[in-house]
Order: C-alpha cells, then structure tokens, then sequence
C-alpha cells in the first residue's frame, strides 16, 4: 500500500504554526510528514516548549515511509530574520509565501499527496508588499483553477459556501445562478472524487429568512435559487432545498445529507464551529491536489507559551491522509 506523504507548511513564524506541528511530530501518523520550515525555528521553538525531536532533511530520493514520532523531516524554507514568538516581522513574510509555493508545485509535480496549512498572518504578508489574499486564492493561482469553493468539515457535518468574504451587504448580488450552478458542480464533484461519496446528497440553504416565505421575505429563492436547483437536478444532482437555514442544521435534516451549501459565511460557519471547534478541518475544494487547513488563526499570543490546542491541525492532517489520492504514482 502506497503510504501518503503530507507537506506540512509552517504558517506565521511568529504564531502557533511552529508550536502544533511540533506537539503533531511527537505522534503517530500513518504517512510520511514533511515540514516545510526554518530548521533552526523549529528547533529553536522546541527548545522553548520542552520538546525532544530530531529534526531531519529530507531525502527527496527515498521512498515515503510512516512518520516516527520524535522526527521530523524537514525542507528548509530559511527565515531572513530570527523569530520572536508572539512578534511579526515583515522580513519573515516571504518565507511564509515561498513554503506555500514549495508545497503547491511539489504537490503539482508528484512529490506530495496532498498539503497541509497552519495560519498565516495576512496582515504582514501584504505589509511585505506581498500581494495575498489568503491560502485559497494564493493556491487556486498557482495552479491556474478558475474556481475553488470553501468547505469546512467535522466528524458530524460539512458546510460548503456559495460565497465567503463577503460584506453581508454585498452577498444578495452575488448570488446568481451561475454561481450557484459552478458551486454545486464543483462541491458534488468533490464530494464523489475526493470523499469517495457515490451519489451526494447536498442541502441547500436559502438566503432569506425562512427560505423567503414564499415571496414574503425575499425574491432569491423564486427567482434565483429554485430555478438553479431544479436545472441541476434534472442533471442527475441529489439536491434538497433551498431549506431554511434555521431549521437546515437539524438531526433529521443532516441524516439525510453528505453535505450542507450555505449561501454565506456566517450562515453556515458558526453552527459548524458551535459544534467542532478545535477539530474542524477546512477543505479547498476545486483544487488539482489535496488542501486542508485548521480553523484557527494565529495566536499570536499563545506562540511558545505550551497552551496551544493542536486538535484542528491533528483533524487536518488526518482528513489531508484520507483524501490522499489512493492510486498516484510518484514522479
């Protein structure tokens, strides 16, 4: 059996990224981890945080083997400045962006499986003069993906978004049935290609409340959302809805669903984090490769403390594993 191997990137030096990457190389994992990292940050953060780890370059020649907890294979991605735990600095930026760009084409080329991201700080990245929006746009660039929908996932439930960050003002008209229809395709592809799910079945939630109640609440569902559905539908899509989104997130509803669509995203978002936080997994769907993230950001203020919670990126790691493509061979 082919064992995966997961290109792990560091995030914000200056944040958590270093602290949960290494409390995940002390356990065991069934593929091969490798960190796409400052050698010496690592080391140097192990160091604070009590933590004994041999950290390794990694032998691109060998064959992928099971991560040894207490080792870490390691790319060097050199920062240009130490790291303060807790403390930006705009010098470390383009190290941030150089392992996403290392990850992304070894993924492209065959040496990864898939990539696993830690949080990255926009703020300082842009502050660099670096031009980022954040890692799902900076992955759909660098391999030439028109479209990527967001999708985050727990052992219980999967919320996927018609649109993301958007002033709430502005998602009414972003919601059209070209949207929706890309959307749909792209999350009921994913769903059988990359979940392994036969026939999804996706509920989809209204933009008003009460779905619009009948014309009463709003015109999206009559005019936009329901014709959408129907034509997709007719395509072979299993599709309920559009539901209304305060009643979409019961037991009953969700046991009859593989995934739930979200017109934006504090509509779906909150419930799923009410439920999971700290082992929600967050998934670029539309990719040519695998990309799960945690769902957290930075913290810049637990860096180096020992407090951090590594569950999400233990979630990620192990999603990132699971959608591993099975039959790839390795150029």
């Amino acid at each position: 059996m082919t064992i995966p191997r997961i290109a792990v990137t560091c995030g914000e030096p200056a944040g958590i990224g270093p602290d949960i990457i290494l409390q995940q190389a002390l356990q065991e994992w069934p593929a091969q981890l490798v960190v796409l990292a400052d050698p010496a940050l690592l080391a140097q953060r192990a160091a604070l945080l009590d933590l004994t780890l041999e950290i390794e370059a990694f032998d691109a020649a060998a064959e992928p083997a099971v991560h040894r907890p207490g080792h870490l294979p390691v790319i060097a991605v050199p920062l240009a400045k130490p790291c303060i735990p807790g403390t930006l600095d705009t010098a470390n930026a383009p190290a941030v962006v150089e392992s996403l760009r290392l990850a992304a084409e070894g993924c492209i080329q065959g040496q990864f499986d898939a990539i696993v991201t830690p949080p990255v700080q926009k703020s300082i990245i842009n502050e660099a003069g670096i031009p980022f929006s954040g890692h799902t746009e900076y992955f759909a660039d660098i391999t030439g993906t028109d479209q990527v929908v967001m999708m985050l996932a727990s052992e219980q439930l999967r919320v996927a978004l018609a649109t993301t960050h958007l002033p709430l003002s502005a998602v009414p008209a972003a919601i059209t049935r070209e949207l929706l229809s890309s959307t749909l395709h792209i999350l009921h592809r994913e769903l059988q290609h990359k979940f392994r799910i036969p026939e999804p079945r996706i509920a989809v939630l209204g933009l008003n409340p009460h779905a619009g109640e009948g014309g009463h609440l709003g015109q999206e569902e009559i005019n936009i959302i329901t014709p959408t559905l129907k034509s997709l539908r007719q395509q072979g899509m299993n599709l309920l809805g559009p539901l209304p989104a305060d009643t979409a997130f019961n037991p009953p509803v969700l046991a009859n669903c593989d995934a739930v669509f979200a017109m934006y995203h504090d509509q779906g978002l909150p419930v799923l984090k009410y439920a999971g936080f700290g082992r929600a997994v967050n998934i670029t769907l539309g990719l040519p490769l695998v990309r799960t993230s945690v769902d957290h950001g930075t913290a810049l203020d637990l860096a180096g403390s020992g407090k951090a919670d590594a569950g999400s990126l233990a979630s990620a790691l192990q999603m990132a594993i699971d959608l591993a493509p099975k039959e790839e061979t390795r150029q």
